[in-house]
């Protein structure tokens, strides 16, 4: 047997995205034990059940000691808080990365708690559903998606090929970006379409009791996406928002401005602009499928 890739890994959090790369590490015995930190009891009895960590804690402190690998995996409004609480029990060379789907906050959060001889290579692996908590994760989560990470530039190139690999075992596709590239295109590709969702199921709300019963009746078609992209965690999500503001506004701006040349259209009557419209999103449908992301 060859020896685990990782002595000790740490998930500080251990939801979704944590659970199935801990059951990555597990499957393939790349770490030699994995501690999982969360604040609920619930929660870290569920992690020791389904036997995707060896120890279990609320004190994030604890869980990192002699890690030499950190995954921090909480919402993002938690990372600065974290940083502080486990700067001075990192093990000296350990890697500290992250899941977050904004990285110039990561950075500005995370960044000025941590010591100078860890290395800090913040981290996107772009999957997901929109269930929650250890129980909802799968190790074949991550097979055939992208992983974007955003080294800073001293980051150490042993430690970005250790991450690199990690993530690669697991399936993905890694990439290197600059956090403020990231943060654009994520918002387009992934911020904004959770907003467009939010607003049309919380307009679904609103309707009076008797159209609202039909629209949930009758959800077998596009609605029905909607609502599986709004079901997602509504803390990870306010935070998303919070944190990348500039780029999802750009790109609400944008969006805004095309939906009102749409309802242009659509009121005198342009077909030909409404073809040609949804020829261009057709493309990029089957563009999708053929990378197989879809």
């Amino acid at each position: 047997m060859t020896a685990p890739q990782f002595e000790r890994v740490a998930f500080i959090g251990i939801g979704l995205i944590g659970s199935s790369l801990a059951r990555v590490l597990r499957r393939d015995r790349l770490a030699g034990e994995i501690v999982a930190c969360a604040r609920q009891a619930t929660t870290r009895q569920k992690a020791l059940e389904l036997g995707i960590a060896d120890r279990a804690t609320d004190d994030a402190a604890e869980a990192v000691r002699d890690a030499d690998l950190v995954v921090l995996a909480t919402p993002l409004s938690a990372y600065a808080a974290i940083g502080a609480q486990i700067a001075a029990a990192l093990r000296p060379g350990a890697i500290v990365t992250d899941v977050g789907s904004v990285k110039q906050a990561v950075i500005r959060d995370l960044r000025p708690s941590l010591p100078a001889n860890v290395h800090f290579i913040p981290g996107h692996p772009v999957a997901g559903t929109e269930h929650s908590g250890p129980e909802s994760g799968f190790s074949e989560l991550f097979r055939d998606r992208w992983c974007i990470l955003t080294p800073l530039p001293d980051t150490d190139p042993a430690a970005l090929a250790r991450l690199t690999a990690l993530w690669e075992q697991a399936g993905m596709r890694v990439v290197t970006m600059d956090p403020e590239h990231h943060d654009k295109v994520l918002a387009m590709t992934s911020h904004l379409p959770h907003v467009i969702a939010y607003t049309i199921v919380g307009t679904a709300t609103d309707l009076e009791d008797s159209l609202k019963s039909e629209v949930i009746k009758f959800s077998a078609g596009g609605f029905r996406d909607f609502t599986r992209i709004a079901g997602s965690d509504p803390v990870m999500w306010r935070d998303i928002f919070l944190n990348n503001r500039e780029a999802v506004l750009e790109m609400l701006q944008r969006f805004s401005e095309d939906l009102t040349a749409l309802q242009r259209a659509i009121r005198w009557g342009e077909g030909d602009k409404l073809e040609e419209l949804f020829s261009r999103t057709r493309a990029i449908r089957r563009s999708i499928i053929e990378a197989k992301q879809a």
